[in-house]
Formats: structure tokens, C-alpha cells, sequence
């Protein structure tokens, strides 16, 4: 059996009925649900936040993935906690307490991870390597959903891969995610796949995790 975790992204559901998108995703075999929390200050988009992971909580017994791509997380991570999330990542760059934040979450039973944009180099992988328990890379630059995969990426995913060892950390990546480049991806070292439009307009979505996962 595959040991590949999938986490559609509920930002490419149908906003007009969240509830069902995360009823889906669960019954098509998900590990993960996948939550978008965008600003409009960190990323060119807004989505939702706690009282919308608070409401969709109920409706999937699967662990709540909340990637937070807001400026200032360390002010929401407890809120977000509160609210249901089971993984709460969020981007280093523009956290004033990257370390503390880190630990807080861990320390309410909470699994916490740093988020890298293309741009952002491994090395900060590096230097909280044991105080995380996934890191989460951006296959491109986020805001929107349907974007290209960025191929340099596939280098940074195995730059990761190394730092990472032999630690029980998993790797996850988001964005232009497809059946065609999913192997790639998974043979440099990924091993959680956020689905977006890739699982949520494919005309067989349960087929469609089926076949992410390698």
C-alpha cells in the first residue's frame, strides 16, 4: 500500500456548499483536508479563516491541513487551534517568532510546519529541521488555484528531502500538482500531495487520488 497522503485543497470546491466539498474529499479516500487561508496582504487573494474551519470541522473526521499564508501567524495559530486544525503550517518569512510559534503549536498537540515559496531557500528548511513535524513547498507562487508547476522546484524538493534524513517528517507539496508530474514528484521525495483543481474537476475524483498517490 502506498504511504502517500492527499490533501485536496477545499479553495478548488464549491464555495456555495464548502460542506459537501469536505464530505467528498473524504469519501473519495483523502488522508488530509486542505485549507487555503489567504490574506490579501501575504497573497494577491482572500479566502477564509477560523470560523470557516470551525464550521466545515464537523463534517470530515480526517485531519484539518491548514496552511496559513497570512502575515503574523503567530496571532491566529491559537485561534486556529481552537477552531479544529489538526496541521497548522504558515510561511517563515513573514512571522516575527518563527521558533515560538513553532513550539506553541506542538505544544497544544498540534503537528506545525514552515511553508517555502519557490523563492525561498532550503536553508531555512534546515535551521528548524527538529522543530517541525512537515514542511510544506510551493510548487508555485500562491494566491490562485489552476497555476503551472515551477520545474525548479523539483530541485528544492530533493534539497529538502536530504535535510530532512531519517526524521519522521513529512513533505508535502501544493501547487500545479498533476497526474503527469506526480511521479516526478514523489521519486525527488514527496510524500503529502495537495490536490486542488486536480481532484476537485476531474471527472473521477476518487480515481484521480488513487492515481496521486503513485
Amino acid at each position: 500500500m502506498s504511504n502517500i497522503k492527499i490533501s485536496p485543497s477545499i479553495l478548488s470546491g464549491d464555495f456555495a456548499n464548502l460542506s459537501t466539498s469536505v464530505i467528498s474529499a473524504e469519501k473519495w479516500g483523502a488522508d488530509y483536508i486542505h485549507c487555503d487561508v489567504m490574506d490579501g496582504v501575504f497573497v494577491p487573494n482572500i479566502t477564509f479563516g477560523m470560523p470557516m474551519v470551525k464550521a466545515l470541522r464537523k463534517y470530515a473526521k480526517i485531519p484539518f491541513d491548514v496552511h496559513l499564508m497570512i502575515v503574523n501567524p503567530e496571532k491566529f495559530v491559537d485561534e486556529f487551534i481552537e477552531s479544529g486544525a489538526d496541521i497548522i503550517t504558515f510561511h517563515p518569512d513573514v512571522c516575527a517568532d518563527v521558533q515560538g510559534t513553532l513550539d506553541r503549536i506542538r505544544a497544544k498537540g498540534v503537528k506545525a510546519g514552515i511553508v517555502l515559496n519557490p523563492d525561498v531557500g532550503s536553508s531555512i528548511a534546515a535551521k528548524y529541521i527538529d522543530s517541525v513535524d512537515i514542511i510544506l513547498l510551493m510548487g508555485v507562487y500562491p494566491g490562485f488555484g489552476g497555476q503551472k508547476f515551477i520545474e525548479s522546484v523539483y530541485d528544492k524538493i530533493e534539497d529538502v528531502h536530504r535535510i530532512i534524513g531519517d526524521r519522521n517528517i513529512e513533505l508535502e507539496i501544493d501547487g500545479g500538482v498533476t497526474e503527469d508530474n506526480i511521479d516526478e514528484m514523489i521519486k525527488r521525495g514527496i510524500n503529502v500531495v495537495v490536490g486542488g483543481s486536480s481532484v476537485y474537476k476531474a471527472a473521477d475524483p476518487s480515481a484521480t487520488i488513487r492515481r496521486l498517490r503513485g
